[in-house]
This record gives structure tokens, C-alpha cells and sequence, in this order.
């Protein structure tokens, strides 16, 4: 099992450059006394560490190196590149962003620098090289953090030459180009590559999310994810040459749209993500983003910021209620995290983060109720040490999600606007989740093997090898559910021809020859063959059965009577095609059909409404008990007997567990 840490890190992002230097003491004692044994440094420091284009002054840096080092901290050490320095922008404007409106950005807000920039990228890697040249083979870096939440687009001249170079790496031929974009649609046909513009608002674009021609748009999509990510690649390489061992990551933002993170996970050494969930993100959103997460090198992965008790940039930024971020951490770490870490330590005094919370509040003093649950929470993890480090979830189910799937289910021009991929995939994910199943996520070129059941919702794009890799699984034995909006579509938007769902149309049996878009106020009724009713609303394939069993079918509108779910065997396999947006039950009968024929088993075999959910190494497994129902909720009896690692405590038979208790229990396999 990899292990990149030796323990635990609990801790933060810290800026003590914020701050004068009497702070800095008060801040170590208090830390001490919260257990927090990380702090997440430079993140936003290029402007104090490079005041000018030919000096840079590290002499701060290195006392808040020092400083932490003192107190035993694991650095994670940013490298400031997230954010420019006015004099660079006002030095050299073509460093910033041209927005997709066509506005050319002055200086200001952050993930502001064009990511195609030579000039950014020849400063972004100076700062880097004087960084790890300085701090590279100290041995005081325990992690380095590259930029910060990469994100954004950039539409300007720079960035429409690099489009046309990457496009001719691609597709090699203007006539390959045509082909693929359809753009004898409209007359838009191309005889020379400089005639290739943008897809913003200028061009192509229908607002941000909607495009005349989907071809270019996702081909955008793309270029812009590979574009920023050879930035990473670019930081991470002059790092390398300083420091060959110490872990390179930087912070992910779970289905954050626009970078697609299964192509950055090959190119991180862990993966770090954000967590910041809503007032009213369900948990199983959360656990599936951590699942997401986890799937993108199916190895552990860093928290790298969460807030230890609201935010400040959602519509409604509410508190965590008592012992919600302890349940929360926990959460996280059953799910694959070997780290807790929180955005911020201490709360800014000014600008748009002020608000945003900190294991430091404004009053400056440990005696918060905050500061009292994080000091609980790193206590606790002290006494966990090392024990779960490395231990990893054993799933049989996979449930794919794909971001070419995401930008070109969105893009399409019908026949739903309400059609979201992330809702379609939490749907699939939510049934299994409330069962406790163990779940990985897992990329369209990933390896289906290891796995009994595979869950594929709108799998709308199904590019090349795709099908003949699912029907290689599914002959084997697997069991893969698909649904409606699936296998429409090649890698560059345009439909396969001959009936759908297209290449998976054979496997699975059936053909769909309509599909009917629901406004909001519409539902149908459906009917299973045991009589169990049912509706379904947003869209309802009209289908007919090519050797598929039929599981339930439409029993109002005009389609009444054709199928809407059906099970196909092919080969050794089996086949689910649910051809509507099933309601929660109806979707939950569907489910639990195909995972328990083909044989996948819960985590527990006791029912419960509490989430359990297992990480394991070669001898142990350790199950993370949550209750996150809003009501007292007993102990499955499995656990009866158990020391609560946590605590300490033996576990009693018929023990209440209260809102947001956790507990965590080893047992020998």
C-alpha cells in the first residue's frame, strides 16, 4: 500500500505574511494545542517574494520555513503561480486573459494569466527554479503544491495559435477537420488553418454553455484542459530537478467542468481536491466527488482544503452544525484521504475571503466552539497515527465518469435543457450509496476488469474502443447498466448512424427509434412486470426490443405499452438499459436487481441507515461508521463488541449513535 506521508496531515493553508510577527507565536501555541501538524505556505506570495523583474527577497519565506520546522510541521510548499504581480501584467499585458466575451483582462482577480502566455510561462518558471533550487533539498518540504484550483479559460491571439497547432496535431488535414466538425452545416467549411477562430462569443459560442457547433467547442474544451495542464507539467519538471522524491500535487475541485482530472491524475504524484459542499449538497454528492477523487490514480488522496465551519462565496454560506466537520473529515477519510487539511488557519482581516471560515476567528482566541471540534478532530487523528495510511476501498462496482461525455452531453442542442451530466451520474451513484456499496469511479479507458458490475449513465459520446471494451466485459461475465442518452454520438459530437444507442445497441438489445423531452410539470407512469408502479419525467426513449427481456414499461402517453427498462444477456453477461429518468424508488428497484444478480454484496450485510464504508490494506479492514440522517440511529450489530479506535470504547450492542457520531473499527480479515 503507497504511503507518501508518515502521518496523518492535519493542518492548513497558512499566511502568516498577513500578519505581523507577534501573531505568529500566538499562532504556534494554538495550533499546538489543536494538534495540527501541516501547514499549506505560499500559495498567493509572488508579489512579496518577486517585487520586481530582477529581484526576489525569500527572507520572510525562509523565517516562516524555520518557524514551522521548529514546531516539527509537514510543509506543503505552493509555488505562487496562481496569482500574478502587477508588475508583470503592467510590464507585459499579454500575460493576462482574454475573457470569453473578447474582453482583455488588466490586471486583477486571480487565474488571471493566459495559459499560453510565453511570457508567463518563462516568469512562472524562474519563480519555480529559485523555489526548489532553495527549498528543493532541504528535506523541510514534505509536499509541494503547484499553482492553486486551476481553472478558466483564456480566448486571446496566443491561445487561438496554439488552438491551430493543436488541432493540426490532431486531425493532420484541413479535409480530416471538416469531417469531424460537420461544417458543411451552415457553409462553414475551412481551406486553411489560420481561418480557425475560438468558440467564444464572438464565433461560435450561444452563451458559455451552448454552441452552434459542438465539434470545435469540445475540441476547445480539451485543448484549454491540455493547455493548462502542461503549465502543471512545466512547474512540476523544474521541481524535479531539485527534489526527485518529495510528492507533487496540485488542488483539484471534484466535477469541476472545465480540466479533465482523469488526464492530470497521470501526471500527479497524489491527487488534492477542495471539498466545499453546499448547505444542501446531499452526502452522497460529497462521498462521490471523494470517490471521484480517489478514482482519478485509484490511490489515496490528500484533502488539501475544506473549512472548519462556513463559507463565503456560496449564495447561502450557513454554519456547520456541532460536530458536522468532525463527521465530514471522517467521511472524507473513509472515502480515501490521508490527509485533513483546511482553508484557513487564521481568518483574513480584509478582501473577498474575510468571512470564510478558520480554525482562527477574527476574535483571535482558542475558545470557540470551532476551535474547540478542531482540536477534538486532530487529537483523535493523533491517536490514529499511522494505522490507515495507504488502506484503500475494495469495490466491484465502477460507475464511469467522463469529461468529454460532460462538455458534449451539455453542449447538444437538445433535446433537454434540464439534461445535467453530474445529476444523471449522483442519480446512479445515490442508489448505491444509501446500500453502502463500495464504489470506484473509474475513466471510459480505464480497466474494467476487477470489476462485476459497471455503471454507465448517458454515456452520450462513446469514443474510440469504448463499446468493443464494454462488450469485452460484459461477454466475460460483467454486468454493465446504461441509460438513455448513451451511445449517440462519436469523439467529435457527430451521430452514429443506423438507430440508437449506436454501438451499444447490439449488446444491449434493443432500439431506440424516438426520444421525448418532459417539461418540468410532465411526468409518465411506468409499470414493472410485477405490477410495481412507478414514474419517470425530463426524457423517455421510445423503444422497441431486439432480444432484450422487458423489466417495465411506459403504461401513459402515446408510447404506452413499449418497454422503458430492459435486461439483456450477452455472452456471459448481462446488459440494463433504463430508457427514462426513473423516480428514486422505481431507479432503486433497477439498481438493486442488477448488483445483487451479479453477485456484489454491500459493505455490510445488515441493513442501516448509517454510512459504512470500508478501507483495507493486506491484513485489516477498517470500517468509518457516520451518521449523517439528522436522527438517532442504532449500531449494526456487526460492530458489537468493537473498540472504537477513535475513543477508545468498547462498542455496545443496541448503542444509539446521536446525529454526525462516527466511529471507526478495525477487523482482522
Amino acid at each position: 500500500m503507497k504511503k507518501p506521508f508518515k502521518r496523518i496531515l492535519y493542518g492548513g493553508d497558512y499566511n502568516p505574511n498577513q500578519w505581523p510577527r507577534e501573531v505568529w507565536e500566538e499562532d504556534m501555541r494554538m495550533f499546538r494545542d489543536a494538534g495540527i501538524n501541516s501547514a499549506t505556505i505560499n500559495v498567493f506570495s509572488w508579489a512579496k517574494i518577486q517585487p520586481s523583474e530582477e529581484q526576489y527577497d525569500f527572507r520572510e519565506l525562509d523565517e516562516i520555513v524555520e518557524m514551522l520546522e521548529k514546531e516539527n510541521y509537514d510543509i506543503v510548499m505552493a509555488t505562487s503561480t496562481a496569482a500574478l504581480p502587477a508588475w508583470l501584467v503592467k510590464r507585459y499585458p499579454v500575460v493576462a486573459r482574454t475573457d470569453y466575451e473578447g474582453r482583455h483582462h488588466k490586471f486583477g482577480q486571480r487565474h488571471n494569466a493566459c495559459p499560453n502566455s510565453p511570457v508567463y510561462q518563462k516568469y512562472a518558471a524562474a519563480l519555480v527554479e529559485k523555489l526548489a533550487e532553495r527549498y528543493g533539498k532541504t528535506g523541510k518540504v514534505s509536499c509541494w503544491h503547484v499553482n492553486n484550483e486551476y481553472g478558466g479559460e483564456c480566448y486571446c491571439e496566443n491561445c487561438e495559435k496554439a488552438f491551430r497547432v493543436w488541432l493540426r496535431k490532431k486531425y493532420h488535414t484541413i479535409e480530416e477537420l471538416n469531417k469531424a466538425w460537420n461544417l458543411e452545416f451552415w457553409g462553414h467549411t475551412i481551406y486553411d488553418w489560420d481561418e480557425i477562430v475560438l468558440p467564444n462569443a464572438l464565433s461560435e459560442g450561444i452563451g458559455e454553455d451552448k454552441t452552434a457547433f459542438a465539434g470545435i467547442s469540445i475540441d476547445y474544451r480539451r485543448f484549454n484542459s491540455d493547455s493548462i495542464l502542461e503549465n502543471f507539467k512545466m512547474e512540476r519538471d523544474i521541481i524535479r530537478k531539485y527534489d526527485p522524491d518529495t510528492p507533487i500535487t496540485t488542488n483539484l475541485m471534484g466535477t469541476y467542468k472545465g480540466l479533465d482530472y482523469f488526464k492530470w491524475g497521470k501526471e500527479m504524484d497524489i491527487v488534492s481536491w477542495d471539498n466545499y459542499p453546499s448547505y444542501d449538497t446531499p452526502w452522497s454528492g460529497t462521498a462521490m466527488c471523494h470517490d471521484l477523487m480517489r478514482g482519478l490514480k485509484n490511490e489515496p488522496f490528500m484533502l488539501m482544503e475544506q473549512t472548519p465551519s462556513q463559507q463565503n462565496w456560496q449564495p447561502y454560506n450557513s454554519l456547520k452544525k456541532p460536530g458536522q466537520m468532525r463527521a465530514q473529515s471522517y467521511q472524507t477519510m473513509a472515502h480515501g484521504a490521508d490527509t485533513i487539511q483546511f482553508f484557513q488557519l487564521r481568518r483574513s482581516v480584509g478582501a473577498c475571503e474575510k468571512f470564510h471560515g478558520a480554525v482562527i476567528a477574527h476574535a483571535g482566541t482558542e475558545n470557540t466552539r470551532v476551535f474547540r471540534e478542531v482540536a477534538q478532530l486532530g487529537h483523535e487523528l493523533e491517536q490514529l497515527g499511522d494505522t490507515i495510511l495507504g488502506s484503500m476501498p475494495d469495490s466491484r462496482i465502477g460507475v464511469i465518469f467522463d469529461w468529454d461525455n460532460y462538455w458534449a452531453l451539455e453542449y447538444t442542442s437538445g433535446p433537454n435543457k434540464d439534461l445535467m451530466y453530474v445529476d444523471q451520474i449522483h442519480q446512479y451513484y445515490r442508489s448505491l450509496y444509501k446500500k453502502n456499496y463500495s464504489v470506484d469511479m473509474i475513466p471510459t479507458d480505464g480497466d474494467f476488469s476487477k470489476y462485476q458490475v459497471i455503471v454507465a449513465p448517458v454515456l452520450y459520446m462513446v469514443k474510440e474502443g469504448v463499446a468493443e471494451a464494454l462488450e469485452a466485459f460484459v461477454k466475460a461475465g460483467g454486468t454493465l447498466i446504461t441509460t438513455f442518452m448513451s451511445g449517440i454520438v462519436g469523439q467529435s459530437d457527430n451521430v452514429y448512424l443506423g438507430g440508437y444507442p449506436g454501438p451499444l445497441r447490439s449488446m444491449a438489445g434493443v432500439w431506440v427509434e424516438e426520444i421525448d423531452a418532459l417539461a418540468p410539470e410532465q411526468e409518465n407512469t411506468v409499470r414493472f412486470q410485477d405490477g410495481t408502479t412507478g414514474t419517470c419525467r425530463l426524457l423517455c426513449d421510445l423503444m422497441h426490443t431486439e432480444g432484450a427481456e422487458v423489466i417495465a414499461e411506459y403504461t401513459s402517453n402515446f408510447y404506452a405499452g413499449l418497454p422503458v427498462v430492459t435486461k439483456n444477456s450477452y455472452g456471459k453477461g448481462t446488459v440494463y438499459y433504463v430508457g427514462a429518468n426513473l423516480d428514486e424508488a422505481s431507479l432503486d428497484r433497477v439498481m438493486e436487481q442488477a448488483v445483487q444478480g451479479a453477485g456484489v454484496a454491500p459493505v455490510i450485510g445488515e441493513k442501516t441507515d448509517l454510512e459504512v464504508a470500508v478501507r483495507e490494506n493486506d491484513t485489516t479492514k477498517f470500517y468509518f461508521i457516520m451518521n449523517f440522517q439528522g436522527e438517532d440511529l442504532a449500531l449494526p450489530e456487526l460492530f458489537a463488541g468493537s473498540v472504537d479506535l477513535l475513543t477508545g470504547e468498547k462498542l455496545e450492542s443496541g448503542r444509539i449513535m446521536k446525529p454526525y457520531d462516527v466511529a471507526v473499527v478495525e477487523i482482522e480479515k
